[in-house]
C-alpha cells in the first residue's frame, strides 16, 4: 500500500518561512530616487545646457542661465514623473496577478500564494500548474513537464517518482504530488536569473537621442574653440570672446528639445493608457512606432477565441466527447468549455474509473467510465493521433480534411469497450471503434481585417504563428486577409529546415518553444509579439 502523503502544518511552516525567506526570485535591483534623476541628467544634451547655463551665470547672464535650468528641470520632472507612475502600476498589476500552488497544509489540500511555500511543502501539480519550487516528485501519474526555459528542449519530459522538478517549468499533463527542496534564489532558475541580471538594453530613441547630443556637443565646443582662437588671435578682449562663445554655444543647442522630447512621449504615454497599455518608460514608445514585423497568434487575437460545437458535428461523437469532457483532470480546454456548454448534462449516469491522462506525444486523452456491467474506454484528440487507433476508412480522412479547409477545428472521438474492474493504461489505447469528428468554430474578429490592412499600410509585415492545423491557418490567414502563400510546419522548425522557407507562416502544433525559434528567426526585424494565447 502506498504511504498516506504528509505535509506541513501552518506552525512549522511559517517557522520556516522566517528562517529561509519567501520564495520568490530576488526582485529586479531598482536604482533609487535620486539615481534616477541623476541619469536623466547624464546626457549629452543636457550637459551642454548646464554648462552653458553656469557659464552665463558666471559671466552676469543670470536670467538666461535661469531660463536654461527652468526648462531642463520641467522637462527632467516630467520624464521621471510618468516614469515613476508607469513603474507604480507596473508593479500593482504584477502583485494582482501572484501566482498561487496547491499544498498540503495541516492536513487540507489548500491554495497559497508561491511565495510562502518553503522547503518541506507537499505541492499538488496538475496539467496546466506552474512548478512553484524545486521540489522531489513523491507520486506520479502519467506526469510530464515542459522545461524549455530552463534546458530548451521543445519537448515535455515524462517524470517519474523520485525525480526532481524545477521552478520555471510547466506541467502539460498528468498529475502528482511532489516534496519541495528548494525555493527563491536557491532553485536552478534562481540561479540562472542571478547570473542573467543586467542592465536592459538602451532604446532606438534613447540611441538615436544620444548620437544627436554628441553631435551637437562636438560641433559646439569646436565652434566655440575657433571662435575664442580667433576672437584672442585678433588681440580682441578675451571677456567679449568668451562672452560670445558662451552666447554661441547657447544659441546652438536646443535648449527646449528636452522638454519637447518629454511632452510629445507623456502624450502618446496618456493616449496608450487610455487603451489601457502601460508605457514603463517614455523612450519605449520609439521601439512601439518603429517595429517592422508584428507576429500575432490565431485564436483569440485574428479570431473571437469563443469556440462554439459546429453543426457538422456527429451525434455519437458528441456524445462520447461530452462524457470525456466531464470527466477529465486538469484544466479544461476551450475546446472541452464548449463541448460542456452545449451538453450540461454531460456525464449523468456514468462513473469514472480510471484515466489515460494528455500528454504532447499521444496528443489525445482517455477516461475509462462504466454504467452498470459496462466499462467503457473514451477517448478524444487530433485526427491524427485517433484515427490510426481505428478502421476508419479514407472517408474519414477526407472529412476531417473538408472539416479543416473549412476553418473548423476538428478532434476525433473513438471507444471501446474493456473487462469490467479493468485498470487502464496507455496499450488499452488501440482497436477502437471511430464514432466520429466534433467540429468547431471560431470565427475571425469584425476588425482583424481592418486592423491588419492598417498595419500593412503603415509598413508593417504580419507573421501568424498558431498551433492549429495548416487548413486552418490558410483559411483564417485568407479571412482577414493576410497572404498564406507560404506556410512553415513546426517540422520544419525543430529540423532546422526552417531557413530554407521564407518565415510568413508557422504550424507549430506545438509548444511555445518551437514559436519562439520563429521569434528568433525573426530578430533581424523589430517584432513585437501580441496575443498570446
Amino acid at each position: 500500500m502506498n504511504e498516506p502523503l504528509v505535509g506541513l502544518s501552518s506552525s512549522a511552516a511559517r517557522a520556516k518561512l522566517a528562517e529561509v525567506g519567501p520564495n520568490e526570485l530576488a526582485p529586479h535591483a531598482e536604482r533609487s530616487t535620486l539615481v534616477e534623476i541623476a541619469l536623466l541628467f547624464a546626457n549629452p544634451l543636457v550637459s551642454i545646457l548646464i554648462v552653458a547655463s553656469i557659464a552665463s551665470a558666471f559671466l552676469g547672464d543670470v536670467p538666461g542661465a535661469i531660463i536654461i535650468v527652468t526648462v531642463l528641470t520641467l522637462g527632467s520632472a516630467l520624464n521621471f514623473s510618468q516614469t515613476y507612475r508607469s513603474r507604480r502600476a507596473a508593479e500593482r498589476l504584477r502583485e494582482g496577478v501572484a501566482p498561487t500552488a496547491t499544498v498540503l497544509r495541516d492536513d487540507a489540500w489548500i491554495e497559497l500564494p508561491r511565495r510562502e511555500i518553503v522547503p518541506g511543502d507537499l505541492v499538488r501539480l496538475s496539467a496546466g500548474d506552474l512548478v512553484p519550487a524545486d521540489a522531489t516528485l513523491e507520486s506520479e501519474r502519467d506526469l510530464h513537464t515542459h522545461e524549455s526555459a530552463l534546458t530548451g528542449e521543445s519537448l515535455p519530459v515524462e517524470k517519474r517518482a523520485g525525480e526532481p522538478v524545477w521552478l520555471g517549468t510547466s506541467v502539460v499533463s498528468g498529475s502528482g504530488a511532489a516534496r519541495v527542496v528548494r525555493t527563491g534564489m536557491k532553485t536552478k532558475f534562481g540561479e540562472i536569473a542571478e547570473r542573467l541580471e543586467m542592465r536592459p538594453p538602451p532604446t532606438e530613441f534613447d540611441r538615436g537621442i544620444r548620437r544627436f547630443g554628441f553631435l551637437i556637443m562636438r560641433l559646439v565646443f569646436f565652434l566655440v574653440l575657433f571662435i575664442l582662437t580667433a576672437e584672442l588671435a585678433m588681440h580682441r578682449s578675451a571677456m567679449e570672446a568668451l562672452l560670445f562663445a558662451v552666447a554661441l554655444a547657447v544659441g546652438l543647442t536646443p535648449e527646449f528639445l528636452p522638454m519637447i522630447t518629454s511632452v510629445t512621449l507623456a502624450k502618446g504615454a496618456v493616449a496608450l493608457a487610455r487603451q489601457k497599455v502601460i508605457v514603463k518608460h517614455l523612450s519605449a514608445m520609439q521601439n512601439l512606432g518603429s517595429i517592422d514585423v508584428l507576429c500575432s497568434d490565431k485564436t483569440g487575437t485574428l479570431t473571437s477565441g469563443k469556440m462554439a460545437v459546429a453543426s457538422e458535428t456527429s451525434d455519437d461523437a458528441f456524445h462520447w466527447a461530452a462524457i470525456n469532457a466531464a470527466f477529465e483532470t486538469g484544466i479544461k480546454s476551450p475546446l472541452d468549455a464548449a463541448i460542456l456548454a452545449a451538453n450540461a448534462g454531460a456525464g449523468e449516469g456514468w462513473t469514472k474509473r480510471d484515466e489515460v491522462p494528455f500528454d504532447f506525444e499521444r496528443r489525445r486523452i482517455s477516461v475509462l467510465v462504466s454504467k452498470g456491467d459496462e466499462w467503457v474506454l473514451v477517448t478524444k484528440g487530433a485526427p491524427e493521433a485517433i484515427l490510426p487507433l481505428t478502421s476508419a476508412g479514407p472517408e474519414a480522412y477526407e472529412k476531417y480534411d473538408a472539416l479543416s479547409m473549412e476553418g473548423k477545428r476538428v478532434i476525433a472521438v473513438a471507444h471501446r469497450n474493456l473487462p469490467t474492474d479493468h485498470v487502464c493504461t496507455k496499450d488499452d489505447e488501440r482497436d477502437l471503434v471511430f464514432d466520429g469528428f466534433v467540429a468547431f468554430a471560431d470565427p475571425p474578429l469584425e476588425d482583424a481585417a481592418a486592423a491588419i490592412r492598417a498595419l500593412e499600410d503603415d509598413g508593417v509585415a504580419i507573421k501568424v504563428l498558431t498551433g492549429d492545423g495548416e487548413h486552418v491557418a490558410r483559411h483564417v490567414c485568407s479571412a482577414v486577409g493576410v497572404s498564406a502563400d507560404e506556410i512553415v510546419l513546426g517540422d520544419a522548425i525543430e529540423s532546422g529546415a526552417v531557413e530554407m522557407y521564407p518565415v510568413e507562416r508557422l504550424d507549430a502544433h506545438a509548444t511555445p518553444f518551437v514559436q519562439s525559434v520563429t521569434a528568433r528567426s525573426l530578430a533581424q526585424y523589430m517584432a513585437v509579439r501580441i496575443g498570446y494565447g
